[in-house]
């Protein structure tokens, strides 16, 4: 194989495969990347058994071939070098080197046979499901955190993707809180009933990979709904599928309130983040306690508040909308961040609640009626 491929473009193509590189796996090969021409343009590949991804970059071919370097050291290597155009060239029949040459800077590495390279999965060309890009992102960036990151439950690793008619809903949950949030399709499709489990690193490099990217997204799934694909443009990732079932979350969200208090994002965050720094010392807790407007006030109020004996106390109001009664309830400082930093910070949301100990739920406010996003968070139990 003999190649030539710009650096910058080589550095950026690297970096997407990168993160599909196995860490630690008794497969040394894995640790490589896969390099290979395919119909005059270059192809980079890495795997670690559970993620695949693949991406295609412009090159001047030589001659046709493929090899795998160890991908750590081509990255550290590449990025080190001018922006110039890379030679990579490789002995098709030991495969056992390839030398790298840019402008007055040449190289030997030592390589593995690319026919030892796991055999990447691909589902082929078959009907798949055309997403907007902006709405995978934001779904995925609203979900994924939610996930668990105990293996000792394998299904709540991952992230339920379920598809009926127009809709697509993603849901994630670590057993404290839960995430929920829809992704309406073009109206000219039509999905058939589907329920897969994606691990959730899996999308959260979708996101990633996705960026600023104003293409549609691809998802197909194999006929034995064993693993999924998404087709970005000129990248491709690949990942298994969790099996099992994902439990039945539409039951743990109520539907119910006796305090809705309407909180512009921002603030909430700023509050947050400051009675975290005091919570750190006192497991974790933030207080939240809701005054309705009375006869002296025009706006109704939200405290939050944290303590911790060895550190001292903090509190801050916001001035908030509120229909029904008084509410205190607390959670823990991280989820509460968590949840808020998945929105708008421009916009508003909707906190519900029952009772200090039942769960709290929170809507991004949307002034078109739009209902998209829930997220669901277990209390933190308290002496008030």
């Amino acid at each position: 194989m003999k190649v030539q491929v710009l650096q910058e473009n080589l550095q950026r193509g690297l970096g997407i495969v990168g993160r599909a590189v196995a860490a630690r796996s008794t497969l040394p090969i894995t640790a490589n990347v896969l390099i290979m021409t395919d119909e005059g343009r270059l192809k980079l590949s890495a795997t670690d058994l559970d993620i695949s991804i693949s991406t295609w970059i412009g090159a001047k071919i030589d001659e046709e071939g493929a090899t795998t370097i160890p991908a750590r050291l081509m990255t550290d290597f590449v990025a080190q070098l001018p922006p110039a155009t890379v030679t990579i060239e490789s002995d098709e029949e030991m495969r056992r080197s390839a030398k790298l040459t840019c402008a007055r800077t040449e190289s030997t590495v030592n390589t593995l046979s690319a026919t030892d390279f796991p055999r990447l999965a691909t589902i082929g060309d078959g009907p798949g499901i055309s997403i907007n890009p902006t709405d995978l992102r934001r779904a995925i960036d609203r979900v994924e955190f939610a996930a668990a990151t105990d293996d000792s439950r394998p299904v709540i690793t991952g992230v339920s993707v379920k598809g009926a008619e127009h809709m697509l809903t993603f849901a994630a949950s670590d057993g404290f809180r839960l995430a929920v949030a829809d992704i309406a399709l073009d109206e000219k499709q039509s999905v058939a009933e589907f329920d897969l489990i994606v691990p959730a690193r899996a999308l959260r490099e979708v996101g990633r990979l996705i960026g600023d990217s104003g293409a549609p997204v691809e998802l197909r799934v194999n006929e034995e709904k064993t693993r999924v694909e998404f087709t970005l443009t000129d990248v491709e990732l690949s990942a298994q599928l969790i099996q099992g079932s994902f439990p039945n979350y539409t039951q743990l969200i109520p539907t119910e309130w006796n305090t809705a208090t309407e909180v512009p994002v921002g603030d909430f965050m700023r509050g947050a983040r400051i009675a975290a720094i005091f919570a750190r010392d006192g497991s974790g807790i933030v207080r939240l306690q809701v005054t309705p407007e009375d006869a002296a006030r025009e706006d109704g109020q939200l405290l939050i508040s944290a303590r911790a004996d060895e550190v001292g106390d903090n509190e801050g109001t916001i001035d908030v909308r509120v229909k029904g009664e008084a509410a205190k309830i607390a959670f823990n400082s991280r989820y509460l961040a968590d949840v808020l930093g998945a929105l708008d910070p421009e916009g508003s949301v909707r906190m519900e609640t029952t009772s200090p100990s039942s769960q709290g739920v929170f809507r991004p406010v949307d002034e078109s009626g739009k209902d998209d996003y829930v997220h669901v968070v277990m209390p933190m139990f308290v002496q008030w």
